[in-house]
């Protein structure tokens, strides 16, 4: 049943996406702002708001040219001066980070309608120099932990996860095979035609790819010698956006709309750097020590981010979770990883999968995302009915 009153209870009414395109390709000519625009265009517009209604923009983003990405994409969105915009930066967990955020806002009576998600273009993300007596020192990416504790890059410690927690090559690529596959029927029957804005005529995510085998993937070598990741079994670079409307339950109720996604609650949580893909162990377990009626056997949708087939298996272990559990229209090894992005897009998945299509009775729903750095989030949403009733009917 709801924990707070209508006026402090949020929920979700409108969740929308672009397609993901690859680095480099579809939408490799694009800035930021022009990803973000018509996505957040598109969810006020579904959820029957106006520009001027909105309280805050709340938006992740992980690489890109810095400033006040969300303040450029509401202007961009709406050329109206009155609406603010702050841009959230948890890395990977950056768009997630934001839609809980706005959730949170709407519980503390802050205010009643926020725009929230992510955007993020690999393809235009900026060239970053430290500057030394020597000139500037070229980097990639931006010091996650202390070197006495350990930094290592992505591929790096999703080895070490894989390792540590003896998750074979073959288990990897099978379930990188299962992400690709269940993402290439999705594709192919529209499952994702209602929730992907067109940007300059692009409406299809560019990476599913239909036509691999197991053998195949078998073929690849390892990006590390001796180790387990390849290029099949690990998400690519991507472009994409995504923003949700979160609002309260009452204010859902002048606006006439029958259903949201009503949020639970979330946690964050700390891991080691060097095992930072199991960081959603942790959240989640933090999550359920305050909640534990959110139990995972009451659980039944659950995406989970894929930036390596070994963190999902070990995280999925580690929870009792069986791997052909989460993303049943397949993950970001198939669709796509836009970093800043991928929270909300984690979100708005759910969205299409609990309240575009009809909802099963007692439906509880996870997003779960590990975090560059060593952290995890985990956020639990239930359907609800919003109309023509006592506003006691989220599915317990």
């Amino acid at each position: 049943m709801l924990r707070l009153p209508p006026e402090r209870q949020p929920v979700i009414i409108s969740a929308r996406r672009s397609a993901i395109g690859r680095a480099g390709g579809m939408f490799g000519d694009l800035n930021i702002e022009d990803l973000a625009a018509p996505v957040m265009r598109a969810a006020l517009e579904n959820a029957q708001l106006t520009s001027d209604q909105v309280n805050d923009v709340i938006l992740g983003n992980a690489a890109g040219p810095g400033g006040n990405v969300a303040r450029l994409c509401a202007l961009s969105a709406w050329g109206d001066v009155s609406v603010p915009g702050v841009t959230t930066d948890r890395q990977c967990g950056a768009g997630l980070e934001a839609v809980i955020h706005a959730c949170r806002l709407v519980q503390a009576g802050a205010g009643d309608v926020y725009v929230a998600g992510g955007v993020e273009s690999h393809s235009r993300k900026p060239l970053r120099a430290l500057q030394s007596d020597d000139g500037p020192v070229p980097y990639d990416r931006a010091q996650f932990s202390p070197k006495a504790i350990g930094d290592p890059e992505m591929i790096e410690a999703a080895e070490t996860v894989a390792q540590t927690y003896a998750i074979t090559r073959e288990r990897q690529d099978a379930y990188a095979l299962q992400s690709q596959m269940r993402a290439s029927s999705a594709q192919t029957a529209g499952v994702f035609k209602a929730e992907i804005v067109p940007i300059e005529g692009q409406a299809t995510d560019e990476c599913p790819r239909g036509n691999l085998g197991l053998d195949r993937l078998a073929q690849l070598r390892p990006t590390t010698k001796g180790g387990t990741i390849t290029v099949a079994n690990a998400c690519p670079l991507n472009d994409g956006a995504a923003a949700v409307v979160v609002t309260s339950i009452a204010r859902a109720q002048t606006l006439g709309q029958s259903h949201g996604l009503a949020f639970e609650d979330a946690a964050i949580a700390g891991v080691d750097p060097k095992l930072l893909g199991i960081g959603p162990v942790t959240a989640t377990r933090k999550l359920l020590a305050r909640r534990p009626d959110l139990a995972l056997d009451r659980l039944t949708h659950l995406e989970f981010n894929e930036a390596f087939a070994a963190q999902v298996l070990a995280s999925l272990d580690e929870l009792a979770l069986p791997g052909t559990f989460p993303n049943p229209e397949g993950g970001a090894i198939a669709l796509g990883h836009p970093f800043g992005a991928s929270g909300a897009i984690l979100v708005t998945r759910l969205f299409s999968q609990l309240i575009r299509s009809p909802a099963p009775e007692h439906a509880l729903a996870m997003a779960m995302i590990g975090i560059g750095g060593g952290q995890g989030i985990t956020a639990a949403f239930r359907p609800v009915l919003i109309q023509g009733s006592s506003l006691q009917n989220i599915q317990e």
